[in-house]
């Protein structure tokens, strides 16, 4: 057993034969709610549908209590607790205390417990995934040898010790020696145990109860009570056995209080207890860390090329085996079943080494011959025979599947096996590596200067061997002479990584860490954002004032055209000219051709608008009718118009013909000389008196 203690948590380690079989971690100064912690909580809702009720213990989540964990002796336990905290001068005493009717194991629990109701409660599994803890009204204090239930009145003896003799001599003996008010479990591994030995364990398990209900007497509801002893004792006192040849720690505290909890329940086992005072980290030291890193991956690999592929789900834990590119035999039957054999024997290990619980189901290599199904199920199952754990194994299904189920108290052991590059943090450039030493220098520097000589250095093993080159005159022994620094190899570091630690083994952080760690912010952000898919804001529509897109040349004439102008002076000048008198507003005529003709047809369409020639078409350029000298000459020969003729006309322009289409053939726009000539000369045929109405324009015609 290998404990390695740092300032935030304790890992231990369980090795056969220097292979790793189980791995377990606790946080330090934190309420993990640990199985085997017993709490005064308060009951927060009542689920009838459940038959069950959530119970607030000081978790983010409530913690669930269905009506069968209640106990037989609920009732018993509630008036104890009650009596317990209205009198919290002395300890009632458990001989005294008048027995409640038992529950029975078919009823409603909203008969037993509604909201409010405050309630001593154990856990019994811990907080996984989502869910909160489970807790139990049974209350237990479990010892080496055995385990004491208070108000249980009973013996009952572990079914593994299979000799009748000694099942009668341990019953026996435990009536004898047990009080009155408590019940009794005797383990297994008190099997030949001398009387003396289970009396003495008996008193201190009574002391533990007794400090619990002093400790129920100052507590208020929703509070710790009593804490299981931490995982480093509870290991040792579920799985010390006399094949234990060594219990390596790393902190002198932990070591001392080992030593003293074995020398209480197995004082031979004390000497095995030794003290790890060696520079390089106790995992690294025993070959730990690169164990873990090879086999909690998401694929784990055995003989002969084949590999695991295990997959967690909310609901299961599913486990493929491969068998690779190589072959054990030619026949694929034969080599189907060597390879599942062997996958059967990494497939226990991890179930172990994971603490892997709820149901598993693992998916074989198939095999047609029904007897290597069977010897592979009898297999699996000889293996499972050294979990500590319950567990069930069915056999392989018609699809080669085979479902097991085993139990789960605490989430399953999980270790980020890939690494973040340290220098590039994951952005894929980095700075010449050769340079790396030169940085960790200056970082020396920087360190001696912030906290003086005596840091310790973490590097790793390769950078660890660059810097150990040339003993005397190498990197390692100028930093320790010139900084005070001594250089550790670390596996657990990145290639490109450095770790300072002070003389008490916290890590001190330094300046260089403070970009990177930036740079660590960025590259999760960034991560982030490329996760998250690209939404685009929805564009609201712009309530424009309707415009008309920008006409071509042959669109502008037409828009000049349609208004209407002054009965035309003398000299023709063309419509943007700033001698052309402003027009006054009318309604909109028909579509014209180009500014040629618009400027030459002005005078003769304010009196006429109907006779207006039809539009062009969109699109197709317009072509020159005449010169302008002889546009010049009809215009001079032109009356001019009279202004009562004009308002006339705009009257009757004020219902325009509706506009024609602009998909005339270009024969119809494109309207002959002749014609035109003779529309000039009826204009020009008009009655005399039109002409004298208005003298001014007839004296400028």
């Amino acid at each position: 057993m290998i404990v390695d203690v740092q300032p935030q948590e304790i890992a231990i380690a369980l090795t056969e034969d220097d292979r790793l079989q189980e791995v377990a971690r606790e946080k330090r100064d934190q309420d993990n709610f640990a199985v085997g912690n017993i709490y005064y909580g308060r009951v927060k809702k009542v689920m009838p549908a459940l038959n069950a009720v959530f119970v607030d213990v000081g978790y983010e989540k409530e913690a669930f209590l269905h009506y069968l964990d209640l106990g037989s002796q609920y009732r018993t336990l509630h008036s104890y607790v009650t009596k317990a905290v209205s009198d919290r001068r002395r300890v009632p005493s458990m001989t005294k205390i008048q027995r409640q009717a038992e529950v029975g194991k078919e009823g409603q629990i909203a008969d037993v417990l509604k909201v409010g109701d405050p309630i001593l409660v154990q856990v019994s599994k811990e907080p996984i995934n989502t869910k909160g803890p489970r807790l139990t009204a049974e209350i237990s204090i479990a010892g080496r040898n055995i385990v004491l239930i208070p108000f249980a009145d009973s013996v009952m003896v572990s079914q593994k010790i299979k000799r009748e003799a000694e099942r009668q001599r341990l019953r026996q003996l435990m009536l004898s020696i047990k009080p009155q008010g408590f019940g009794i479990i005797v383990r297994t591994v008190a099997e030949d145990k001398r009387a003396a030995e289970l009396d003495n364990e008996l008193r201190l398990l009574l002391e533990r109860w007794d400090q619990t209900v002093k400790s129920l007497q100052q507590r208020e509801p929703v509070s710790l009570v009593s804490e299981e002893m931490g995982r480093t004792l509870g290991i040792i006192r579920d799985v010390l056995s006399p094949d234990f040849t060594s219990i390596q720690i790393n902190d002198k505290d932990i070591y001392d209080e080992v030593r003293h909890y074995l020398e209480l329940i197995a004082p031979e086992s004390a000497k095995i207890v030794k003290l790890y005072q060696g520079t390089q980290p106790i995992f690294d030291h025993f070959d730990i860390t690169r164990q873990m890193k090879t086999g909690l991956g998401r694929t784990v690999g055995f003989k002969h090329g084949g590999y695991l592929i295990i997959d967690k789900t909310e609901a299961l834990f599913s486990i493929d085996v491969n068998s690779g590119s190589k072959k054990i035999y030619e026949d694929q039957e034969e080599n189907a079943y060597q390879f599942n054999m062997l996958a059967a024997d990494e497939l226990v290990h991890q179930l172990r080494l994971r603490d892997i619980g709820g149901i598993i189901i693992v998916d074989f290599i198939d095999m047609d011959s029904k007897d290597h199904q069977q010897q592979l199920y009898d297999y699996v199952r000889k293996l499972m025979e050294r979990d500590r754990a319950k567990h069930n194994v069915l056999p392989l299904s018609k699809f080669g599947l085979m479902q097991i189920t085993r139990q789960r108290v605490r989430p399953a052991v999980e270790m980020q096996v890939e690494e973040t590059c340290p220098t590039c943090m994951g952005k894929g450039r980095i700075q010449p590596s050769i340079l790396f030493t030169d940085q960790v220098e200056e970082t020396c520097a920087h360190m001696a200067a912030e906290h003086g000589r005596g840091m310790k250095l973490h590097l790793h093993p390769y950078v660890y061997a660059y810097v150990s080159r040339g003993l005397l005159f190498s990197l390692k022994s100028r930093w320790f002479f010139r900084y005070g620094v001594q250089v550790i190899e670390n596996q657990a570091l990145g290639m490109l990584e450095m770790r300072f630690y002070d003389a008490d083994g916290n890590i001190v952080s330094h300046k260089h860490d403070e970009p990177k760690a930036e740079a660590k912010k960025e590259v999760k952000a960034e991560v982030k954002q490329e996760e998250k898919p690209e939404v685009k804001p929805e564009k609201k529509p712009e309530t424009k004032p309707e415009t008309k897109p920008e006409a071509k040349p042959e669109a502008k004439a037409e828009a000049t055209k349609n208004q209407p102008v002054q009965s035309a002076p003398s000299t023709p000048n063309t419509p943007n000219s700033p001698n052309t008198p402003s027009a006054p507003k009318a309604p909109k005529k028909k579509p014209k051709k180009a500014k040629a003709e618009s400027a030459k047809s002005e005078p003769a369409k304010a009196e006429q608008p109907v006779n207006q020639e039809a539009p062009a078409k969109a699109g197709n350029p317009i072509k020159p009718e005449k010169p302008a000298t002889e546009d010049k000459a009809v215009a001079a020969e032109e009356p001019a118009p009279k202004k009562k003729a004009t308002r006339k006309s705009t009257k009757k322009a004020a219902k325009p013909a509706p506009v024609e289409p602009a998909e005339k053939s270009q024969a119809e726009t494109k309207a002959p000389a002749a014609v035109k000539k003779r529309a000039r000369k009826k204009k020009t045929e008009q009655p005399a008196q039109e002409t004298t109405a208005n003298p001014e324009n007839a004296e400028k015609a």
